[in-house]
């Protein structure tokens, strides 16, 4: 059997997108992280008590042609880590989920659990770290131990990918990071996150990506009127319109 401790190092043997997730799920290569992941899920949070945990790493979910991939963070302690899909099951998820859903890109606002019904629509939602870490905070170590998750998720993605819509200035200096790495022309100095920035890239094979910033979802930003739900549908209606998906999907 393979160490799971070297899953990202065998990224790049995987073929597609859910033998992609199979292999993340499977990593416990940062300790760190895989005790808090375990922790939280024995523990629960009292609202939690009778449900059973996911308690391991998180793969992105969506469509394996999506034309717009999401970029967050990592997955939520209570969130995702519960309920085993990126934004699942917290009021992070509520927020992005229904903007998704406003702009058809989701088939329904609302996202409980891994089985409730929520389909992607044209989109992939991610994230550069897959384990949830203590304080949302990943150490420099374990968010490069990550990256190659990332990097052979968005080669999976080479033939369709259009756009990247980034949450945050965590997930933009992951996202440049491991697009540079992959031999894409990104400017130096590399591009400042902002809510609306806009960066466009060249591989050297052709190939062209539009990298959109966007304020994360978090509660600090959605509760403070940081980030609205018009500012974030803005976002999402503009990565549509880059896509070139013209009319809304149902």
């Amino acid at each position: 059997m393979a160490d799971p401790t070297t899953a990202p190092d065998r990224a790049d043997c995987v073929t597609d997108i859910d033998g992609l997730a199979a292999l993340i799920t499977s990593c416990r290569t940062c300790p760190r992280l895989v005790a808090w992941r375990e922790k939280v899920a024995r523990e629960k949070r009292a609202a939690f008590r009778d449900q059973e945990y996911w308690g391991r790493p998180v793969p992105g979910f969506g469509p394996s042609d999506a034309s717009i991939l999401i970029v967050g963070l990592a997955p939520a302690a209570h969130g995702a880590n519960r309920t085993g899909r990126m934004f699942t099951g917290d009021r992070s998820g509520d927020v992005l989920f229904a903007a998704m859903h406003a702009v058809g890109l989701a088939s329904q606002p609302h996202a409980v659990s891994a089985g409730d019904g929520l389909r992607l629509i044209d989109a992939r939602v991610t994230s550069p770290v897959h384990c949830a870490p203590p304080d949302n905070k990943p150490t420099p170590a374990e968010r490069h131990a990550c990256a190659p998750f990332l990097t052979r998720e968005l080669e999976l993605l080479a033939s369709t990918l259009e756009v990247a819509v980034v949450l945050g200035g965590f997930g933009w200096q992951a996202l440049f990071g491991v697009l540079s790495q992959a031999g894409w022309q990104v400017p130096r100095p590399r591009p400042r996150f902002g809510h609306g920035a806009v960066v466009e890239l060249v591989h050297p094979d052709g190939r062209t990506l539009t990298v959109l910033g966007c304020f994360h979802v978090s509660q600090q930003n959605t509760f403070t009127g940081r980030l609205t739900p018009a500012m974030l549908e803005d976002v999402l209606t503009h990565a549509r319109r880059l896509a070139g998906l013209t009319s809304e999907s149902s």
